[in-house]
């Protein structure tokens, strides 16, 4: 399949992609395929999947007795990665993350996604709030562009034991993300830009940023990039707001802010219904000024979303 990069740069105006989720354990991948039908029409160049750790789950045994267990509710994404690109024809992306997963454990998947002719990656740290402390830390990725070295030392042939790997007819091409708003554990802005640079002198050949509902913020952050030499596609990540909820929900989690207008409309909602349509309104505008400002692509977020983004895409392509 063609490289992301190569999609992006070739495409005649603002490309259009998206992230879908592994259908939870023990459901049909029937639900992906229904989100895919659903945005087919707007020619995705790429749709991302992500991928998820075990996380720590305490269950009661019929004893009475409570354990921790590492539970992983959304297995497959190396598997959907695979069965997108054959049902599809569209190229797929899959997450590779280093928290939860050890260093064996990445090969492991480098290895089957290569001989499934899936040759383009998102490298990402993962999320660490329902993770449990490994006993042996020493087997992980502590960042992710300690993964991003394993990655560039597989396409180079160098298996994580030093020993020769052959045969590598597609390197992995693959992507990093960034943060509009300062990533969560980040010093500051500055040590942020710094480290997202470092990604990109370290191989990434392109950036997709973290949810954010404040255009200004994205564009101060390109600048930001551009003036430390960062060239590079960074695109921008979108998200339609369709509950109430999210108001004081994503800010908590993805630590992005909602300016002051769109929060008050927000704030007037009563039902999930009028916080949808509000979603679908802002959202659009946003787009809409993003294409205006020649972003390169606008990468879309479908969790619980995907019929606001087939909305928002009638609108804008």
């Amino acid at each position: 399949m063609d490289r992301v990069i190569d999609l992006i740069n070739h495409s005649r105006g603002t490309a259009f992609s998206f992230e879908i989720l592994p259908p939870l354990k023990g459901n049909s991948i029937r639900s992906v395929y229904r989100v895919i039908d659903k945005l087919r029409e707007f020619d995705p160049k790429y749709i991302n999947i992500t991928s998820h750790h075990g996380e720590a789950v305490e269950v009661r045994g019929a004893d009475g007795t409570v354990r921790t267990v590492n539970l992983r509710k959304r297995p497959g994404s190396v598997a959907i990665a695979s069965a997108i690109q054959n049902r599809y024809g569209i190229t797929a992306v899959p997450h590779l993350v280093c928290k939860g997963f050890t260093k064996d454990e990445t090969e492991y998947g480098l290895i089957d996604l290569n001989f499934l002719e899936v040759n383009n990656l998102l490298l990402l740290r993962g999320d660490t709030k329902r993770l449990r402390e490994p006993d042996n830390p020493e087997l992980y990725h502590a960042h992710a562009t300690d993964l991003q070295r394993q990655v560039n030392n597989f396409n180079h042939g160098i298996a994580l034991d030093g020993s020769p790997i052959a045969d590598i007819e597609t390197p992995f091409s693959y992507g990093m993300a960034c943060y509009p708003e300062m990533h969560e554990d980040a010093r500051s802005m500055d040590d942020d830009i710094r480290y997202a640079k470092l990604k990109v002198e370290q191989g990434a050949e392109y950036l997709v940023t973290q949810m954010f509902f404040d255009n200004t913020k994205y564009y101060a952050f390109v600048d930001r990039m551009r003036a430390e030499g960062v060239t590079v596609p960074i695109i921008p990540g979108i998200k339609p707001i369709v509950l109430r909820d999210q108001l004081e929900v994503i800010p908590r989690i993805f630590h992005c802010t909602f300016p002051p207008e769109f929060a008050a409309e927000l704030g007037r909602c009563r039902t999930d219904e009028e916080a949808t349509e509000v979603g679908v309104e802002w959202c659009t505008m946003q787009c809409r000024d993003l294409k205006a400002h020649g972003v390169p692509s606008i990468h879309f977020y479908t969790l619980m979303a995907s019929d606001s983004i087939r909305r928002v895409a009638r609108e804008i392509y």
